[in-house]
């Protein structure tokens, strides 16, 4: 294997050229008359064989696809690539400089041109100049690291035990497997993860267990110039690296209207709750229903107030059980508006009597409290509950079997 070092190179005045790649040039004798009568020489072409990939047969490349330089018999004393804009793209040569290549990925629907000069054991020179294109594709798609709450996975940032990695991208995924080749998730320690699609835009991946705390967390996305659908190609990479902090493990009990809340594994916190009143609605042809459904959620964010409003899970405000006000100390735990919050007015049920229409309503002081406890990705457990249980696309990521979430990988064998 070789070491690479960089270099820009240089581009030599006054230096043959010679349109060709994807073969190779090399020395031959040719001989040429001299303008004093009575006299020949012999001029001897340089022993240097220099070989260029790609091939200039027009037919444009991936910007992935190699691109290098390699002499045999000589050396290289420069190559120059440049783009259409006569930037010189940076390169590495190998400490004996017998090979080239960029340094940086190339553009998408890019030409660029080629000149490289070698030299060979006497001293003769040789140079080679050629032109290539990259594809154009006819769609691009970026990728996006968040979290389940749909905000970007920060960079440095510190997150719950049972954090969930969303990749989101931006445009309908066809092939499914070579995008998800393109993601890795590395962890330290090591843990079992899978990715499960949602569907053709969202990938989420979990580890098969929570999270141990401290545990370093490091996700990439190489999707440049990766094609992932018919003419669809990634538009750039992504990265991010965070660490998982303290457990929170909270569990909500309807048996006793008490929310537990564990901190590394110890109580840290006893909340008398009143949860969902239970019980369906018809409105407009569909199913609303009252039950704080059971599963595993985690925090997804919190606002300090949030405006609450039934019309938009399908309840009009102006209905028999409508609502529409603004809420302190509200931590998110699903997608559809499942909240530990304040309701002051519900105290006097809270620990006893089931009243709300889903969230998990707390004291003041308590949903302040959790409030400032709580970090996305943090786990609350809701048990003994009516109704359906909690559905992946509502934030039930750990809801999922395991067995069932590895099948969700579009890699699975």
């Amino acid at each position: 294997m070789r070491a690479w070092q960089k270099s820009l190179g240089l581009i030599s005045a006054g230096v043959a050229t010679l349109v060709v790649a994807g073969c190779t040039i090399g020395g031959a004798d040719k001989t040429t008359g001299n303008a004093v009568a009575g006299q020949t020489t012999t001029k001897s072409a340089s022993e240097a064989v220099v070989t260029v990939t790609p091939a200039n047969d027009d037919q444009p490349v991936n910007p992935l696809d190699q691109v290098r330089v390699d002499v045999a018999k000589g050396t290289l004393t420069s190559v120059t690539l440049t783009n259409p804009d006569g930037k010189v793209v940076p390169g590495i040569t190998t400490p004996d400089r017998t090979s080239w290549k960029p340094d940086e990925p190339l553009g998408y629907g890019k030409t660029y041109h080629l000149t490289v000069n070698a030299i060979d054991g006497k001293g003769l020179t040789t140079a080679k100049s050629t032109t290539f294109a990259t594809l154009e594709p006819s769609n691009q798609t970026k990728v996006y690291l968040n979290t389940t709450g749909g905000a970007a996975l920060a960079d440095g940032g510190t997150y719950g035990v049972g954090t969930v990695v969303v990749a989101h991208f931006d445009e309908a995924i066809d092939d499914k497997a070579a995008a998800e080749k393109t993601l890795t998730v590395k962890t330290d320690p090591p843990v079992q993860g899978s990715w499960y699609w949602l569907d053709n835009q969202n990938a989420h991946w979990r580890p098969q267990n929570y999270y141990q705390p401290g545990t370093k967390v490091t996700v990439d996305a190489k999707l440049y110039g990766k094609k992932v659908g018919d003419g669809l190609y990634g538009q750039e990479d992504e990265h991010v690296a965070f660490q998982i902090g303290d457990s929170h493990v909270s569990i909500a009990d309807d048996d006793t209207k008490m929310v537990t809340v564990y901190e590394n594994g110890q109580v840290a916190r006893t909340m008398p709750t009143s949860m969902g009143m239970g019980g369906e609605e018809v409105v407009g042809g569909k199913t609303i229903h009252f039950w704080t459904q059971p599963g595993t959620y985690t925090v997804m964010d919190k606002a300090n107030p949030v405006i609450m409003d039934s019309s938009t899970f399908g309840l009009p405000i102006n209905s028999r059980l409508g609502y529409k006000e603004s809420i302190n100390w509200a931590t998110r735990i699903s997608t559809d508006g499942i909240y530990l919050h304040e309701l002051e007015s519900t105290v006097w049920a809270q620990g006893n009597t089931d009243t709300s229409h889903g969230c998990l309503n707390l004291n003041p002081t308590n949903a302040k409290w959790f409030y400032n406890f709580s970090q996305p990705g943090d786990v609350v457990e809701v048990k003994n509950t009516g109704g359906p249980a909690l559905e992946v696309w509502q934030n039930g990521d750990w809801s999922v079997p395991w067995s069932e979430w590895a099948a969700g990988s579009a890699l699975h064998a």
